[in-house]
């Protein structure tokens, strides 16, 4: 018996650690958080431990062995405790990993904006440059996502292909066929700024299919719903109103041939702006249940690419019937391709999907108003290119309702994940005053058993 008691203690006070250093794993820099979820896991555990505790036994020796096991338990969890503050270090690294890869995707697609437009610019066409540009994707992931994710990728269903096959659609094809005849039509300035109403017309969409609740009472709820009437009016702006422009006041060091000219059918480059990024708000709701089910992030940009590519080769195809356009040397053609291929269709892809199981479709899209800013200082000092006033009033006021969205949106989850811990918390003081209620009650046995004696 004093064998197994030794074991069931030793094996609970595990169980206690273990928790423990769980709760550092998930929020390594949050000592707060830490520290209750530690206290949750030592008085969950407590309750096993008072059922294997020897204290229900009369044997002396036991009792001295438990004392023993106590301390050695205490011993180690202060040891717990210094690797927890080792831990700190690293942990903000993993932190705020998400957020430097997002930095790094606005990087590569403001570098893209104007690599395009100077392809445009000389004869490249849209729909080819799509199609390409997956092709390319293709040949260069499908070797890594195979090898790489060999064991952790499941297995392909018809419904499952059936999936990817609309996100290829919608996050792929259709929308960069859009996106990108709405660059030939208007400037990467306009083009930037309209992605921007990605946030709010993701909002619009969750609240009609019912995956968001809006409490219409509290100021987190007023200011989702004004951040998105606000960007609506900014992108409204941009579309309906061009205004002025405003000419660099210097030479510029570096320029685009063809990128002051006139845009010709700048209200049809705006709509196409608009439709596109309302693809791309669906494909966002839809690619956060896809990665639960298919967990492979290299293999699912593999496939989207491809599928994505064969789409844009058919409707390619239908429009393009000249030798001439499918034809790009090996000039400023290729080399965008290749750049947008790799950077834009292949890392890009890759690391909105990884932020995205790793923060939530909102945070992914709360970095678009970076590669806004970027896009519009390049431009305008190196690029030696037009601000048009209508992009400029609209590009702000699309800006400041996301952030109002956003900030309605983190102050949901703080609300709710305040929710979640008092609940936590109440569990926790059932649980001690279950502890409280063995303990009493066992004294008092024992107390009767003496007045026995």
């Amino acid at each position: 018996m004093f064998a197994t008691t030794h074991r069931a203690f030793a094996t609970k006070a595990d169980e206690i650690l273990l928790p423990r250093q769980n709760a550092i794993n998930c929020c390594p820099a949050n000592p707060m958080r830490i520290e209750k979820r530690a206290q949750r896991a030592a008085v969950a555990a407590q309750v096993d431990l008072s059922r294997h505790s020897p204290g229900y036994y009369s044997d002396t020796s036991m009792h001295q062995e438990t004392d023993r096991l106590s301390r050695a338990f205490e011993a180690r969890e202060l040891e717990l405790e210094v690797a927890m503050a080792a831990e700190m270090g690293g942990g903000v690294w993993r932190r705020y990993a998400p957020h430097n890869m997002m930095i790094m995707v606005q990087l590569c697609y403001t570098f893209m904006y104007f690599i395009t437009e100077a392809a445009f610019n000389r004869g490249l066409n849209p729909y080819v440059y799509v199609t390409y540009r997956h092709v390319v994707v293709t040949v260069l992931l499908w070797p890594f996502a195979y090898y790489h994710e060999k064991k952790l990728r499941p297995k392909m269903t018809w419904m499952l292909f059936l999936e990817i096959f609309v996100l290829s659609l919608l996050g792929v094809s259709l929308t960069l066929n859009m996106y990108f005849a709405s660059l030939k039509y208007t400037s990467p300035t306009f083009v930037t700024s309209v992605v921007n109403t990605i946030a709010s017309i993701t909002f619009v969409i969750a609240i009609v299919l019912r995956m968001e609740i809006v409490d219409v009472r509290s100021p987190r709820g007023l200011a989702k719903i004004a951040g998105t009437v606000v960007s609506f009016a900014g992108v409204t702006t941009m579309t309906l109103y061009k205004g002025a422009a405003f000419a660099s006041p210097w030479n510029a060091p570096i320029h685009i041939q063809g990128s002051n000219g006139v845009h010709d059918s700048w209200l049809k480059g705006a709509f196409l702006a608009v439709a596109s990024c309302v693809c791309w708000s669906i494909w966002y709701i839809l690619q956060a249940s896809s990665v639960k089910r298919y967990p492979a992030e290299l293999s699912l940009t593999a496939w989207m690419a491809t599928i994505g590519g064969i789409q844009s080769l058919a409707f390619t195809l239908l429009l393009q019937h000249k030798k001439e356009d499918w034809l790009i040397g090996f000039g400023l053609k290729f080399w965008c391709i290749i750049y947008s291929g790799i950077a834009c269709s292949g890392f890009t892809v890759f690391a909105q999907l990884w932020c995205t199981e790793k923060k939530g479709p909102v945070f992914v899209t709360m970095f678009n108003p970076l590669s806004t800013i970027m896009v519009a200082i390049l431009a305008y000092f190196i690029f030696g290119e037009n601000l048009y006033v209508g992009s400029i009033i609209g590009g702000v006021v699309v800006i400041a309702g996301l952030y109002m969205l956003l900030w309605g949106k983190e102050k949901d989850q703080e609300y709710n994940a305040s929710g979640e811990e008092q609940v936590a918390d109440l569990d926790c003081e059932k649980q001690q005053a279950k502890i409280t209620g063995a303990s009493s009650a066992k004294n008092g046995s024992e107390q009767e058993a003496k007045t026995t004696r």
